[in-house]
């Protein structure tokens, strides 16, 4: 397959892209595995089931189980029933899972594997923009309870990734948009030629087949790559790939997950903007530019459906948050992105303000 291009994710493992590398989860699980577990979101059986076809060939034994579609995935009594799964069909701790979906699947199947027998080895297989530039790459897994998003999880580098193209032209536009708040995302923190594709191109970046697309994807994977690589445990680093989510995750609360998660990143990311402005670090023109790019994708850039007070206890919850201060990322300039801390109640309130 030579139009395959590997990122390296430091010496843990790689991130493969390309056309049909759905099928080669065989070729990356660890050696020793025998049983294998492909969980899978439920509308995407068609997806999962030539992945445990290509299993099968290599003589493992497969073990397909379907889960709630989007955030529903994310839940404690989910996780359980798939560690009965395991339970029941004798897995031990050299077997492995396999997420096929979306990122509440990857974050959930990682959640998964990291917990049995304290940690079993997992491989991705994103099915989605998001799942592919974001929730795959990293370790990080996790599930939602009613007090927030992704409070209880773990930090479990998988295998590998894999990164099919072929399962992009099934995407609705609205979740391929949304996907791309990440990759928009990545463009302001580290990688500015992403907006430059996206604001020369902008039709070509949602269009499933483009090179475009393609090249959007790759950069923003080797983003996040060099990022995790280089901070795995979110000690300092790695902090920057949440900029736009302290606002984002607390508006995903307040809508109860009905809203996709690039939407409320893009908004996150404009309060940010909104909220680096007020504090002296941005200037006019790349707060513009936020509106703009996110603009240019269809992706949201006001809100005004939650009360200020409201999103404030759930940014308290946040997991940046140190001894009740509240910390952002936020940008001085394109690819310069620091950290703020305890800004003052009147300018989260400002920011807030200039979204509605």
């Amino acid at each position: 397959m030579s139009d395959v291009t590997t990122v390296p994710v430091g010496q843990d493992y790689d991130v493969l892209v390309g056309h049909g590398v759905s099928t080669r989860v065989a070729e990356v699980l660890p050696d020793g595995v025998a049983r294998v577990l492909v969980v899978h979101g439920e509308p995407l059986g068609h997806l999962a089931e030539p992945v445990a076809t290509s299993l099968r060939r290599g003589g493992l034994d497969v073990h397909l189980a379907a889960v709630p579609d989007a955030e529903a995935a994310k839940t404690i009594e989910v996780a359980s029933d798939l560690w009965a799964r395991m339970g029941q069909a004798g897995f031990t701790r050299s077997d492995a899972v396999v997420a096929v979906g979306g990122g509440s699947v990857t974050d959930l199947g990682g959640w998964a594997a990291a917990a049995w027998l304290r940690g079993v080895a997992v491989v991705h297989v994103p099915t989605t923009v998001l799942g592919m530039v974001d929730a795959a790459v990293g370790g990080k897994s996790g599930i939602n309870t009613a007090e927030g998003k992704n409070l209880v999880g773990a930090f479990h580098t998988p295998a590998a990734v894999l990164c099919d193209l072929d399962h992009l032209p099934s995407l609705p536009p609205a979740d391929l948009a949304a996907g791309l708040a990440e990759v928009v995302k990545c463009g302001f923190i580290a990688d500015p030629r992403i907006l430059e594709v996206v604001e020369s191109d902008a039709a070509g970046v949602q269009d499933p087949g483009s090179p475009a697309l393609r090249e959007v994807i790759e950069r923003t994977i080797a983003v996040k790559a060099s990022v995790v690589a280089a901070d795995l445990r979110e000690s300092s680093l790695r902090e920057i790939l949440n900029y736009g989510h302290t606002l984002g995750h607390a508006v995903e609360h307040h809508e109860q997950y009905r809203m996709r998660h690039g939407e409320a990143v893009s908004i996150g990311m404009v309060f940010a903007a909104e909220l680096a402005h007020r504090t002296g670090h941005m200037d006019e023109d790349l707060l513009g530019r936020h509106r703009y790019v996110l603009g240019l994708l269809g992706l949201p850039t006001t809100y005004a459906r939650a009360d200020f007070g409201d999103l404030l206890a759930a940014l308290r919850r946040d997991k940046k948050t140190r001894g009740g201060t509240l910390r952002f990322v936020v940008l001085d300039g394109p690819a310069q992105p620091t950290r703020l801390e305890g800004p003052d109640e009147s300018l989260l309130r400002e920011a807030y303000a200039a979204l509605t």
